[in-house]
């Protein structure tokens, strides 16, 4: 078979334009680094590639939304730690105002100072989240979330809370309405209260002495005072049953007076016609309207003294009602972000396996691309040199 000189040229030319083009890939390869650029150097890995990069790309958007959601969190958490120290100040205030001996003028100092603090807390609820909303929005609200009126603190924002999904959802407000005006009345169980009241008596918050025997009826203590020398008595009446349950009871101050499954006391001197109130608990109660009640009997001169230490004793055990609400409030708010926490690792973990995924399927092993490379530079030069032959076997070479 003869194989003509021109033949034996171009296939020396294109030997060595393929071996120079494999050595300018693996050195395109070791200068970037990838062994994948663009999908028809590889298409199945390129095609891998593109999955792990959005995935990537779908980690860092949930992380940013944990990010955010975090942000808010730890300022939802710290604004509730102030309102429980608030909270704890106004106990305080609270307890040293039943001092016997303090004056009308007294008092309402205290009444200035408790003011003062539903003020703060009233701005506390109101705060902003630095990102044109609000903590305690509840599912959005552009304007402050809580408006004071004539009567009372109202939430005109939407109940519940903005909740965004990082791989699982997460908060992004909170409800105010829970927070602020959905706290226990009374005890938790019942709420005792004043009803009518003349004399200098008042009633406690009461306990639980029987849980099974709790009937959630409304009841009525009246208390009647006649005779001479005057005879203090008192009837419990069910409303809701419409039936009376003890009637013409002698009444002693301090004694307990036990109420199916329940245990209340009423001190001090009732008069003629005093009336206390016994009601089921309900999720009712305002932070400002505790202290609104508060303040008023204690701003109030010409209080009688058995009305200022009802007022004492049921501002106490409001207190205390609304600050365990905001407590629990802020314990949730430590649980979501201890939550938030395992969300960021578990979406890290998502991300550094994406990240090697990627990497697996695009790009280049160093030490074997530098390999490839000598051996194709050795290949090149190989060719090199048979080129330099094939220039030699002409005919006028031979003749000459």
């Amino acid at each position: 078979m003869r194989i003509a000189t021109a033949y034996s040229y171009d296939s020396a030319i294109a030997t060595l334009q393929r071996r120079q083009q494999d050595m300018v890939d693996v050195q395109g390869q070791m200068t970037t680094g990838k062994r994948v650029s663009k999908p028809s150097d590889d298409p199945v890995a390129a095609a891998r590639a593109e999955r792990a990069a959005a995935l990537i790309s779908r980690a860092e958007a949930d992380q940013r939304t944990a990010d955010t959601s975090r942000n808010v969190m730890t300022l939802t958490e710290s604004a509730l730690g102030q309102a429980v120290d608030l909270l704890q100040t106004a106990r305080e205030t609270m307890v040293q105002a039943g001092n016997g001996t303090y004056t009308p003028a007294e008092r309402d100092a205290l009444a200035t100072k408790l003011q003062q603090i539903r003020e703060q807390l009233f701005a506390t609820a109101n705060r902003s989240d630095g990102a044109g909303g609000y903590l305690f929005g509840g599912q959005g609200s552009s304007a402050p979330p809580f408006v004071d009126t004539v009567g009372g603190v109202d939430y005109i924002g939407q109940g519940g809370n903005n909740q965004a999904n990082a791989g699982e959802p997460v908060p992004l407000t909170t409800d105010g309405r829970a927070v602020w005006l959905q706290a226990s009345s009374g005890n938790g169980v019942f709420e005792t209260a004043a009803t009518v009241q003349n004399g200098s008596a008042w009633i406690d918050a009461g306990s639980v002495t029987n849980p099974s025997a709790i009937t959630g009826h409304d009841y009525s203590i009246q208390f009647s005072v006649s005779g001479s020398p005057a005879v203090t008595t008192y009837s419990v009446l069910d409303n809701t049953a419409g039936t009376t349950l003890v009637s013409g009871a002698p009444y002693t101050s301090g004694k307990s007076i036990a109420l199916d499954g329940m245990s209340l006391t009423i001190q001090g001197e009732p008069a003629n016609g005093d009336e206390f109130s016994v009601a089921p608990s309900d999720k009712s109660l305002s932070v400002f309207d505790a202290l609104d009640a508060a303040i008023a009997t204690l701003s109030d001169a010409s209080a009688p003294d058995g009305q200022v230490k009802q007022a004492i004793n049921q501002g106490l055990r409001d207190i205390d009602s609304v600050t365990n609400n905001v407590a629990s409030a802020r314990s949730a708010v430590g649980e979501t972000l201890n939550r938030l926490d395992g969300v960021t690792d578990r979406l890290d973990a998502q991300k550094l396996a994406a990240k090697t995924e990627k990497s697996n399927a695009e790009d280049l092993d160093m030490v074997q691309a530098i390999s490839d490379f000598q051996n194709q530079q050795t290949g090149y030069n190989a060719a090199l040199q048979a080129y330099s032959l094939v220039q030699r076997m002409s005919l006028m070479n031979y003749i000459s």
